[in-house]
């Protein structure tokens, strides 16, 4: 009996010791809170969205946001996805940058404020090769590509897509180049730098294709004003198809070319009125 006794008299400690230890693994630390916002590169403010989600949080407003700044300096005109990690026992925190999309990169090296609306005919700008593996470096972890060369690939299809030719070409013929391996020195050696006089020739390359655009808009249009002038009375369908034959971009068509059926509208919408008013004098002939 004593000896049963003695075991129950161990075995009771080496339970309480295994709750003890449970109780002291359940006692983790919180996870830290988390605020994602997008700002603008270099400018961004106590005011929503970024202020609202700062303020429970406890933290220094003012130097979150001068830090956000300090680290988004160089997207300035550019939207830049942040992420700010806060604990909020300690108040430490700790800010993460996104990149913003390759079109965003791509119009602040190119100087635009937009690609063009008709990436197929219309080229709005000119970039380097050095600019663009500038960009797949900046974008190396938001790419699919394995190798910069792959993601040299990428950046250029977004040029395509965007209307900027890349060294002096559509882009699917940089493409080309690149898989002859006409550039393959300097992606092995990463050169994403860019002489004064570079940078002036792409500025100057900019105005041409500016120019050359307005030309060709302007004889898109006196072409089609003409065209429009000469088949005067004829049905639009048949105008149109000479307009588009003539090469004449959609846009321009539909702004030159005025829509059948405007003034046959009105007509078709006063014609449920004249039947309300008939339909009286009918129900009077049956009575």
């Amino acid at each position: 009996m004593a000896e049963k006794q003695c075991r129950a008299v161990k075995f009771v400690p080496k339970a309480r010791i295994e709750i003890f230890k449970n109780y002291t693994t359940i006692q983790v630390k919180m996870p830290k809170e988390k605020v994602e916002v997008l700002v603008e590169g270099g400018k961004a403010t106590a005011a929503p969205p970024l202020g609202p989600a700062l303020g429970p949080m406890g933290v220094n407003i003012g130097q979150v946001v001068s830090d956000i700044n300090k680290k988004t300096s160089s997207f300035q005109g550019m939207q830049v996805p942040v992420k700010i990690f806060i604990d909020k026992e300690t108040k430490q925190y700790e800010i993460t940058i996104g990149t913003p999309p390759a079109s965003g990169l791509i119009k602040k090296e190119a100087n635009l404020e937009k690609g063009s609306g008709k990436a197929k005919h219309e080229m709005v700008a000119d970039i380097l090769i050095e600019q663009v593996i500038k960009i797949a470096k900046m974008k190396e972890t938001a790419t699919l590509g394995k190798s910069l060369k792959e993601k040299v690939k990428e950046i250029i299809g977004t040029c395509q897509s965007m209307g900027i030719l890349v060294e002096g070409k559509p882009a699917r013929e940089t493409l080309r180049d690149i898989e002859a391996g006409l550039f393959d020195e300097e992606i092995r050696l990463e050169k994403i730098e860019l002489t004064a006089e570079e940078l002036a020739k792409l500025e100057q390359e900019k105005k041409k294709l500016a120019e050359e655009l307005a030309k060709r808009k302007a004889e898109f249009e006196k072409i089609a004003k003409e065209i429009i002038a000469q088949m005067a009375g004829k049905a639009r369908g048949e105008i149109k198809a000479k307009l588009v034959q003539a090469g004449i971009p959609d846009d321009m068509i539909k702004e030159l070319l005025p829509v059948e059926g405007a003034a046959a509208g009105g007509a078709a919408t006063a014609k449920p009125e004249e039947a309300k008013k008939e339909a009286p004098k009918k129900e009077e002939k049956k009575r």
